[in-house]
């Protein structure tokens, strides 16, 4: 069996087009360029459709990846799985996650499974498909792809599965009119929940999650069929999916370890604090010995029917901010204060992530052996 070691590096950056502190890492030795897989960032646009802070932020890790990989910033963009997730309100804070991986040597004496990542994309989409079954099998399809990538065979040891989806514009939806067909929705806005409810559910499928059996009509209404470990982000700036999945495998030799559990709604510390405890970690200050927090990664979401724990909210009413910014902030400083750091990933539209108006939530812990 194929061994692999995996690193993952968390990066602060003070706009969305800083790559210093990554290029410090890599010029100081402590990041491989080539060793590079996926970057996971929380950039500070509005996460909405017209948010370029994504687009900016990819395109300038892309630039200075090239040179030292000795490719062209296109293709760095296609050898990199790249995931940015615009929203950084409240206290959270714009990094971004860089993991790597290589091949290794098993240490003698090295017990239990420990981190892997595997990565996939789905083939190119028609606008006409996004949002319905066509999103949700060939999505499938490439979760399959990624588990088999990180050597990992059983499902459960799957902890969290991010996915970056497109999304629909004026221009596709009339590319699919003029073919005499119709889209999901005419919106914009509408269409990233669609398409991130559509991928989730490709997440939950062949992870034994829930039936095969999805009706394009399930998507944004049979909110009783969700996933435990996906995390789906939509952006303008693709038309196919890229899946990456983060589990637990003997196959890896990593110093990583990977767990989740599930918010019922945004206001469920106690889910946070058992993913936290799921690595061996506890409320900050207090962590373990010989384990160390790198990241925590989240869904957030307004709950549909515009309460938690019987108590209204306004998220779903306000005109002037999106409810899924409102969520990100709730969330984000939820999270926040149980780690002891507002540099989390939280990513807003949770649609069939999770129980509506909750999210999963999956901590990576470092460890010392």
């Amino acid at each position: 069996m194929r061994t692999t070691s995996v690193g993952v590096f968390k990066v602060a950056t003070n706009g969305p087009g800083d790559v210093s502190g990554l290029m410090a890492m890599i010029n100081s030795g402590a990041i491989d360029p080539t060793s590079i897989l996926a970057i996971l960032g929380k950039t500070e646009g509005n996460g909405g459709v017209n948010d370029f802070t994504r687009e900016y932020a990819v395109a300038a890790l892309c630039t200075a990846l090239a040179p030292r990989l000795d490719l062209s910033a296109e293709a760095v963009e296609q050898r990199i799985a790249f995931v940015m997730s615009g929203g950084t309100e409240g206290v959270l804070s714009p990094h971004i996650t860089v993991f790597t991986r290589g091949e290794a040597e098993r240490p003698a004496g090295l017990s239990g499974k420990r981190l892997s990542i595997g990565m996939a994309h789905t083939r190119d989409f028609l606008p006409e498909e996004l949002g319905r079954s066509a999103q949700i099998t060939e999505t499938a399809k490439a979760v399959k792809t990624a588990m088999d990538d990180a050597g990992i065979t059983d499902p459960t040891d799957v902890h969290f599965a991010q996915i970056k989806c497109p999304l629909l514009t004026s221009d596709r939806v009339a590319a699919a009119g003029a073919r005499g067909n119709k889209t999901a929705t005419t919106s914009a806005y509408s269409s990233m929940a669609y398409s991130r409810g559509a991928s989730a559910l490709g997440v939950a499928v062949p992870l034994g999650e829930i039936a095969s059996d999805i009706r394009d009509q399930d998507v944004l209404h049979r909110y009783d069929l969700f996933s435990k470990v996906a995390s789906t982000s939509s952006g303008i700036e693709l038309m196919h999916n890229v899946v990456i999945v983060l589990g637990n495998s003997a196959s890896s030799a990593s110093r990583f370890e990977i767990g989740h559990a599930v918010m019922d709604d945004a206001i469920d510390a106690p889910a946070v604090v058992s993913a936290l405890k799921s690595v061996g970690l506890g409320v900050a200050p207090h962590t373990a010995a010989g384990r160390e927090l790198v990241n925590i990664f989240a869904k957030a979401e307004a709950s549909p029917d515009g309460s938690v724990r019987g108590f209204r909210h306004t998220m779903l009413e306000d005109t002037d901010i999106s409810s899924t910014r409102h969520a990100r902030a709730a969330v984000g400083g939820l999270i926040a204060g149980l780690a002891g750091t507002g540099a989390v990933y939280v990513s807003g539209g949770a649609e069939h992530q999770g129980p509506a108006g909750g999210g999963p939530v999956a901590v990576i812990a470092r460890l010392s052996d």
